[in-house]
């Protein structure tokens, strides 16, 4: 099994279909008003937990995704179909991440859990909207809107209670094959273990926790030495630690160095990580020198309880296992406690260049050029036909209804000045 575990996609949401110039065409009515319909929503690109998937294996060969344009709108006021949404399956403990800044954007942990990660774009307007008084018969509509773009970073960190974290061949992966019905491969050389093993615990009728093998660490793990980074974000999801020493000393290495070790790598990694409630279980007991290595062990950390146990003839496996699960229970009853009484089902993930009011613009000077500035009339701009003279005349009147004129008779503008709007250049005439 190859196990993927971060991925970089491309979305891009349906674009809204344009709204269309048509007019009612009856017999015996000679001059039927405007009957253009408004263009379709673009549709939306969708992330959703999918509890039987458990890597990023199918994002390795995709990386672009694509969600369908809303079709135009029709003659007799009928409106354009919507385009489809785009649903995304992804696996339990997926984190979306901005790819520019690192920030965590949201977390997919609950199977069902559904995120909106890229909108479609609104329909564009038929000419019916623009019916007045005065203008009896517009001959202009609204573009559709372009749907939303970006990139994410999926970052999987499986859902464990408890990691098991310990230098490699500490007997990690036997552990869990003991206590779980986990079939990790096992053998005596470094880094058998290359993908993290989840094994499910039962403690009694009803009661289990999910237990973690995390591959082995090394001294500079937390700068991604050895498997790195690529094993450490998955320690950050579980919520006790069992740290699994070496107490026999077989390969020569001295318990308590690898045991600060590890401590100081998680501590660099993640402060947070630290602070862990950790178990620590001196392995490998059934071999010549661990009595010996565990009394000194002892005589460093008088304060801390060490569980001996031999993974191998499972000696205190058993008393181990219960006391993880009496801090698993004291944690989820803390979490518990926490939780919200409701979540939001839906996620919508809030893109920065797609929000703002068509009020909140502002003016700069580009040497003899005035500047108008803002998301909202940025976004607006997209429905403007600026091949169609009614509509820029609309756009223009549009401008002066939100008070972009007053400010820029405010900030000196004098007849024939340059103004330029998004990628649009006007002579301003008062």
């Amino acid at each position: 099994m190859q196990f993927i575990d971060k991925a970089t996609i491309s979305l891009k949401a349906g674009n809204g279909g344009n709204g269309v110039v048509r007019f009612r065409r009856e017999k015996y009515v000679p001059a039927g008003g405007p009957a253009g319909g408004d263009g379709g929503k673009g549709g939306d690109i969708i992330l959703e937990v999918d509890p039987s998937l458990s890597t990023l294996i199918d994002f390795r060969y995709r990386h672009k995704y694509r969600a369908e344009d809303g079709e135009d709108g029709q003659s007799s006021n009928k409106y354009g179909k919507d385009g489809g949404d785009l649903v995304i399956k992804v696996p339990q403990g997926t984190v979306l991440k901005d790819p520019e800044s690192g920030d965590a954007l949201a977390d997919l942990v609950t199977p069902g859990q559904r995120v909106v990660a890229a909108q479609g774009g609104r329909g564009g307007r038929g000419n019916t909207h623009f019916k007045t008084a005065t203008r009896q018969a517009p001959q202009f509509a609204e573009q559709g809107l372009p749907g939303e773009a970006r990139s994410l970073v999926l970052e999987l960190k499986l859902l464990a209670d408890v990691g098991l974290v310990g230098y490699p061949n500490v007997g990690k992966s036997t552990l869990i094959s003991v206590v779980s019905a986990a079939k990790p491969k096992i053998a005596d050389y470094p880094f058998t273990t290359l993908i993290p093993n989840l094994g499910v615990v039962s403690v009694g009728e009803g009661n289990s926790f999910v237990l973690a093998d995390i591959p082995g660490l090394i001294e500079g793990a937390h700068a991604g030495v050895g498997l790195g980074h690529a094993f450490l974000r998955h320690v950050e999801r579980c919520q006790v630690l069992v740290h699994l020493l070496d107490m026999s000393g077989y390969e020569g290495r001295d318990p308590r160095e690898d045991y600060e070790q590890i401590l100081a790598e998680l501590a660099k990694y993640s402060p947070a990580l630290a602070e862990r409630p950790q178990i620590v279980a001196a392995n490998k007991m059934d071999l010549p020198g661990a009595e010996d290595n565990l009394a000194l062990f002892r005589e460093r950390y008088p304060q801390m309880t060490v569980f001996p146990i031999s993974a191998a003839t499972r000696q205190g496996v058993d008393q181990l296992i219960s006391r993880v699960w009496e801090e698993v229970s004291r944690v989820r009853k803390e979490l518990a406690e926490k939780q919200p009484e409701e979540a939001p089902s839906v996620q919508v993930l809030r893109n920065p260049g797609q929000s703002g009011k068509l009020s909140d613009f502002q003016i700069r000077r580009d040497n003899e050029v005035y500047v108008v500035e803002g998301q909202g009339l940025d976004r607006q701009m997209q429905r403007i036909d600026f091949n169609n003279e009614e509509s820029v005349k609309w756009f223009l009147r549009l401008l002066e209804d939100i008070g972009v004129v007053a400010a820029l008779r405010r900030a000196g503008v004098k007849n024939e000045d340059t103004v330029r709007v998004g990628d649009y250049e006007f002579e301003f005439m008062d």
